[in-house]
């Protein structure tokens, strides 16, 4: 059944920057080659989660996601491999954790706590604060949950990691960010908890320093073939040209009605905007519901008969218009592509992102999760063919 937007994945442009993030580590890598958890986390960056997770599970050695739920849903999709929960977890819910084997972050001795009373082991993952302000914790309070982690008998501290601040942008501050990792692990040592699994390197970090891999690498932004920033894209292909990131995602709608107006017609809520000629123009099912961005207003373009035509007026609930009077022959149900290629033009997340002053991330994140995800097989755009092939 056809439906009035949907966005499609590319399964090769995903596998194919998995692999050129695993070719990339494993020849900068210090020493063994570190593993890959795929980040999915908040329906995979917009990509869809359980089809994102079935395409690349072959490549990867763990899924990071964002709740209990998310995992969940792995398990019920049929994925064996390890999990991690990133985000926070009730308490109420720490059963269900383990119930569904799934790895989760603690920083709390509150958790701690209340994981006592959970039967079965769980599977922890301590986060370590080295200068983000968020969650995780350092020093003596990190002593301090040693000691409770080392009275529980039902915890096996798997994991520990940090996050980086500012690694997409410059490297100064990551590096003393590895420095007081490093120096919190010694003090997990010191209680006894030395963790089999640690971790640091976002997309950016395993693009740009090796330092940072430890036992395994978070891929996240860049598995969608979406560069964490210009910065790092610049460095990046400053030094090689083997990283060739393939966007895998595209947004598409259809024409919904074509209109004839003459010059001076006000256009939308507000009267915010009127055609300076006589106009057509294309109304389309698509608005902030749908996560099309209602900064979007008179600024953004779309793709209709393979030429950008603008959007006209504010950008509602439900719809949005186009301005298509260079685009002969438009009529109803006519594809209409919001993110993506058609013919020579194409419309990228960063550009969307710069008109409405975000990042790429908020971009394909906020795209309605209830829009159908249809993993296709080809290319989204042609990837560098020099990139060697590795078996997984």
């Amino acid at each position: 059944m056809k439906t009035k937007t949907w966005v499609e994945v590319s399964k090769r442009a995903l596998t194919e920057n998995v692999r050129a993030f695993r070719v990339h580590t494993t020849a900068r890598a210090k020493g063994a080659a570190p593993g890959m958890m795929a980040v999915i986390k908040s329906n995979a960056y917009g990509h869809g989660l359980t089809e994102v997770a079935e395409t690349v599970k072959k490549q990867g050695d763990w899924f990071g996601v964002d709740s209990v739920d998310e995992g969940r849903r792995l398990r019920k999709a049929g994925i064996k491999k390890p999990v991690l929960v990133l985000g926070y977890t009730m308490k109420d819910r720490l059963a269900d954790l383990v119930r569904h084997d799934l790895s989760f972050v603690v920083y709390d001795a509150s958790i701690v706590l209340a994981l006592r009373k959970v039967k079965g082991i769980a599977k922890i993952h301590l986060k370590l604060e080295t200068g983000t302000a968020r969650q995780g914790l350092a020093g003596e309070e990190l002593r301090s949950l040693a000691k409770h982690i080392s009275k529980s008998k039902n915890i096996v501290v798997e994991g520990a990691y940090t996050h980086f601040a500012n690694v997409e942008e410059d490297d100064v501050f990551a590096k003393q960010q590895i420095a007081r990792f490093v120096g919190e692990l010694a003090v997990l040592k010191e209680e006894g908890i030395e963790p089999k699994v640690c971790h640091a390197a976002c997309s950016a970090a395993a693009l740009t320093l090796p330092d940072a891999y430890f036992d395994l690498f978070r891929l996240g932004i860049s598995m969608y073939g979406l560069w964490p920033s210009e910065h790092t894209r610049k460095d990046i292909l400053r030094r090689t040209k083997e990283m060739n990131l393939q966007p895998a995602l595209s947004w598409k709608t259809v024409v919904a009605q074509v209109k004839s107006v003459k010059k001076g017609t006000p256009v939308g809520y507000g009267l915010t905007e009127k055609v300076t000629k006589d106009s057509t123009l294309a109304v389309l099912p698509i608005g902030y519901w749908d996560g099309y961005d209602r900064h979007l207003s008179g600024r953004g373009y779309v793709l209709i008969g393979g030429k950008r035509c603008k959007i006209v007026g504010r950008i509602c609930m439900n719809m949005c218009m186009a301005d298509v009077t260079a685009v002969k022959g438009v009529k109803p149900e006519d594809e209409v592509v919001l993110i993506g290629s058609q013919g020579k033009e194409t419309v990228t997340a960063e550009e969307l992102a710069g008109v409405v002053g975000t990042i790429n991330y908020e971009i394909v994140t906020r795209i309605n999760p209830t829009i159908p995800r249809t993993m296709i097989s080809n290319f989204v755009t042609r990837i560098n063919p020099k990139i060697p092939r590795i078996v997984t």
